[in-house]
């Protein structure tokens, strides 16, 4: 700003110079431009009241874009369509109609959006009015449209288990090495709707035969799962497949490679291991079944669940009054606590 109302000044001294003196003066500085010039980089950077001033004089002296040097010609057009591009846009942006809506009501209206797929607009805009919300069914439907998939997508295992969660028991088989490095298989039964812990055996020749004993003991006939999730082992084979059929039962062996499927049996087994077989040596079926058998009560009954909302399988009742006593879990290594 200093620099143009300098030069400002400049053009008012040299309105009351002879036309003489004008002409040697510009002589002069057209010389020490040119040397200048010379000596100056090949690019140079021009601030934003430099091309300004160039693009204002210019403007109103046409003729003198034959004396700029310091650009070219054509950058001192260029700039001012620039500017003029910049100055009608200013002037032509929108100033009325619908103002915007909240910030914090256009992310409730996309996080619905996100959460409910299967939802179009007007159950958003209802669900809206009934939250006290005064909006627009057409607003709603121009903030959800931009985070919505083009179509709903398909639910993901996690919800399908969710749904049926009920109805879903996974079988797993886990291996325990004993004292001696002899191998046992521990057969688990869980159901998926309250996790629980439903059946277990031990035995070290895993058959069909034994395996389809252990699934008709599991479950009677009056509490058969409609859906049993289990790995795709050799073990189960045509004999227990068939005697899952004939209990009415829906057999869904996982896809090969993929234990994530049968994420529940899975995470059931890696917490046996990390609580219980890891911190414990086992002589033989006999010890195995007795360790797994203290386990199993204590996790059903007493162990909090975060996919329960940290309740037990076994649903566990507040107690608000009475002393605390601890009762210990495979001699300490776990505590049931409980008032007295």
């Amino acid at each position: 700003m200093i620099a143009i109302l300098h030069a400002l000044g400049m053009f008012v001294v040299d309105l009351f110079k002879s036309r003489c003196r004008l002409e040697a003066e510009n002589l002069l500085l057209r010389h020490q431009l040119s040397i200048a010039m010379r000596q100056a980089p090949p690019r140079r950077r021009l601030r934003g009241r430099d091309r300004a001033l160039l693009v204002l004089t210019t403007r109103l002296w046409p003729s003198l874009l034959d004396a700029v040097q310091v650009v070219q010609p054509e950058t001192v057009l260029r700039w001012h369509r620039a500017g003029f591009r910049a100055f009608w846009r200013l002037k032509s942006r929108k100033r009325a109609g619908r103002p915007r809506i909240d910030r914090g009501l256009r992310d409730l209206i996309r996080r619905m959006s996100m959460e409910n797929p299967l939802w179009g607009a007007s159950r958003i805009h209802g669900e809206l009015l009934m939250l006290g919300f005064e909006v627009a069914q057409s607003t709603v439907s121009k903030y959800m449209g931009r985070v919505r998939p083009s179509k709903p997508p398909s639910q993901s295992w996690k919800t399908f288990l969710r749904n049926h969660s009920e109805a879903i028991a996974a079988i797993d088989m886990c291996v325990v090495p004993t004292l001696t490095f002899e191998r046992l298989f521990a057969f688990l039964v869980l159901g998926h709707g309250r996790r629980q812990l439903l059946w277990f055996e031990v035995t070290r020749h895993p058959t069909a035969a034994w395996l389809a004993r252990q699934i008709t003991e599991a479950f009677p006939w009056t509490s058969t799962p409609d859906y049993l999730i289990r790995d795709n082992d050799r073990a189960f084979g045509q004999v227990c497949t068939s005697r899952v059929r004939a209990m009415g039962i829906r057999d869904r062996p996982i896809s090969p490679g993929s234990p994530w499927q049968n994420g529940c049996a899975e995470r059931l087994i890696g917490t046996l291991r990390r609580e219980c077989l890891d911190q414990t040596l086992v002589f033989g079926e006999a010890h195995l079944r007795r360790v797994l058998s203290a386990y199993a009560a204590y996790y059903n009954k007493a162990r909090t669940h975060l996919a329960l909302g940290k309740d037990a399988p076994r649903h566990r009742a507040i107690q608000r009054s009475g002393d605390i006593a601890s009762i210990p879990i495979l001699a300490g290594l776990h505590h049931e606590y409980v008032r007295i």
